[in-house]
């Protein structure tokens, strides 16, 4: 497994990247060799320490985020929680899945550090623009790869409907939804 470390707004010591490493490395047996971690560790307010692991493997994006009041017990809890869902999804991945349906060319940044910001009073920005290819997928598929990357909302091209965009979301009450084109 190949590493990516990034500190934001926080200088760490190799240490701690060592130990993240030796951590999130035990997750290897997971992953085929191609499997890219990125590894983000930040500072937020009242001193808690976040870490947030992205891991691609295969076409395949698992993300957790997890915040403590220490460095290590964050990564700790970030480790348990991505194998927690690892093995939550593992056998539905073998099963269902074909190959290549998660595939995606997005940049870690891109994934990890999305917070959006309200527009001025009378105007609209756009503050932040991603391209990626939107691959042909179920509804299962598409809720699956919503809950990998722990988003609210993914947009997919429904097989069912011939291709058509759609969006699948999670509700307020825990349960999903769906936009469709009308075509």
């Amino acid at each position: 497994m190949k590493f990516v470390f990034t500190d934001k707004k926080v200088t760490l010591p190799d240490a701690i990247h060592k130990y993240a490493e030796k951590k999130v490395g035990k997750l290897d047996r997971f992953f085929k060799e191609d499997a890219t971690a990125a590894v983000t560790f930040s500072v937020e307010k009242e001193r808690n320490n976040k870490v947030e692991i992205t891991i691609r493997s295969s076409g395949t994006i698992y993300r957790v985020s997890e915040s403590t009041s220490d460095m290590h017990a964050s990564i700790d809890a970030a480790v348990t929680t991505l194998e927690r869902q690892i093995r939550k999804n593992k056998t539905r991945l073998e099963k269902r899945l074909r190959q290549g349906a998660f595939e995606r060319a997005l940049d870690a940044a891109e994934v990890s550090t999305f917070a959006p910001d309200e527009p001025e009073e009378g105007e609209y920005r756009i503050v932040r623009s991603k391209t990626f290819p939107i691959k042909p997928m179920t509804k299962e598929e598409a809720i699956l790869q919503m809950n990998l990357l722990e988003h609210s909302f993914f947009a997919f091209r429904d097989e069912e409907a011939d291709g058509a965009f759609a969006v699948v979301y999670r509700r307020n009450d825990g349960d999903y939804g769906l936009i469709q084109d009308e075509q």
